[in-house]
């Protein structure tokens, strides 16, 4: 018998969504409050969770501007390995650690380094020409194809029991509104950018609706009925019976707006936000833990089981001065190693980044997993990269990729050589851990020996 055909999938998938509208209907849920409902994901037909296989889940974090390679690479491989400064944040999750050294972005073409380390970070593919001027390099463009978190999105939405709200979500923290190939790393298709939300405000109401206002609205109709109960008695017939009608208009719209906002059927309430907090450069460490809470809890709700965290972007220029360091942060990058002072901040710099993954990994290990017993750390990869291997020298060789958590079958607690291959092979490797048998990504030319044996 044939395979279905993309027509008949969209059937499927559609009857699908009726069956589960006429259910819902058939429990006295209005037309206004079906759209919201009937998409919660407790509420759509999967099947039991305790016989449904683990959820996987990965996430891609970006910190710029290149690291300081003797302070962050273990000098060992293998498992008897010790964590450099930068990295030392990390030691309660040492046995959940990969190092992948020597792997390297052998992406080539237009653009200077920072604009193909940032676009060809996660597509593996060179960019299109284009009338961006970066350093002393030709201008380019976007990426000619999609980005690894794309991919494995689209292969795990493609499947009724993997497909998820919304797919992929990306988070930033510091980013700005400029687009251009130093600020993307994630890409729908080529010449597609797809921008992170920077604000957690906003990440919020993507997620959750307008909860927060509504729960406004609804102590403001409140007051009202407590108002119109109050002035009925002075009313003549006439105007009390116009009264009854608009009390009637006021508890209908208050059970509406009950039940769109219902929270009580997700697997975690969201977060408590912070609030008035500006996308600002001294409040980067608020904004990131914010966005942080946010994106563990669209795991948790199993909104998407994709997400990126990128701080701010290529040749970022945060100025760290909770760190009590006054210089922007891409230009310390520049400065020669025999600069002490900027040698000592830039891994000062790192070091932060590091704690705000091993925060991110405290959060997933600390929440239990959703239907199958362990933790959301055992079912989650973390995947920290940047987008040189070294700022003042601008490499693309030697880039960090430090994977942490498990639920891909890598073997974990390690550092490992991967003999300088290009990264392709890594993207290809992550592709193969979801069940998704790509033959290349990005340039077919660097994907030559397969995907890395990381089990």
């Amino acid at each position: 018998m044939g395979s279905l055909t993309s027509t008949e999938n969209q059937m499927n998938l559609d009857l699908h969504s009726l069956n589960r509208r006429n259910a819902l209907k058939g429990l006295g849920l209005s037309t206004l409050s079906l759209p919201l409902v009937s998409q919660l994901p407790q509420l759509q037909a999967k099947g039991d969770s305790s016989s449904r296989k683990p959820k996987q889940r990965v996430i891609f974090m970006f910190s710029p501007n290149g690291t300081i390679p003797k302070h962050f690479w273990p000098e060992k491989d293998g498992e008897d390995f010790e964590l450099k400064s930068i990295t030392r944040p990390l030691e309660p999750f040492r046995d959940r650690l990969l190092f992948l050294k020597r792997l390297h972005n052998k992406v080539r073409g237009d653009g200077d380094n920072h604009m193909r380390g940032m676009s060809c970070l996660l597509t593996g593919i060179e960019l299109f020409p284009g009338n961006i001027q970066g350093g002393s390099d030709t201008p380019a463009g976007w990426p000619k194809g999609i980005s690894i978190d794309h991919e494995i999105s689209n292969f795990l939405q493609a499947k009724e029991e993997t497909r998820t709200r919304f797919g992929v979500l990306h988070f930033g923290v510091g980013v700005l509104d400029k687009a251009d190939p130093w600020t993307r790393m994630s890409y729908a298709g080529p010449n597609q950018p797809v921008a992170p939300l920077g604000d957690p405000y906003e990440a919020y109401r993507k997620l959750y609706g307008n909860v927060r206002e509504k729960k406004q609205i609804n102590s403001i109709l409140d007051d009202l009925k407590t108002d119109l109960s109050q002035v009925a008695d002075k009313l003549s017939p006439n105007d009390r019976k116009l009264l009854v009608e608009h009390s009637r208009l006021v508890d209908r719209m208050g059970k509406e707006f009950s039940r769109s906002d219902d929270l009580k059927n997700l697997a975690g309430k969201p977060p408590l936000l912070e609030e008035g907090v500006e996308n600002l450069n001294d409040n980067l460490p608020t904004l990131s833990r914010m966005q942080i809470d946010l994106l563990v809890n669209s795991f948790v709700n199993d909104f998407t089981r994709v997400a990126t965290l990128q701080f701010t972007k290529s040749v970022g220029q945060a100025k760290m001065s909770w760190l009590d360091i006054n210089e922007r942060h891409h230009t310390l990058s520049h400065e020669p190693d025999k600069n002490k002072d900027a040698y000592e901040k830039l891994i000062r710099i790192n070091t932060w980044f590091a704690e705000e993954l091993a925060y991110l990994l405290k959060k997933l290990e600390s929440t239990p997993e959703p239907g199958h017993s362990g933790s959301m750390l055992d079912h989650t990869l973390v995947v920290w990269t940047n987008e040189l291997g070294k700022g003042n020298s601008h490499t693309l060789n030697d880039i960090p990729f430090l994977l942490a958590g498990n639920g891909f079958g890598f073997r974990m607690g390690r550092s490992l050589s991967c003999e300088n291959s290009a990264h392709n092979r890594f993207l290809l490797s992550l592709a193969h851990a979801v069940g998704h048998p790509l033959e290349t990504f990005g340039n077919p030319k660097l994907c030559k020996g397969g995907p890395l044996n990381l089990s």
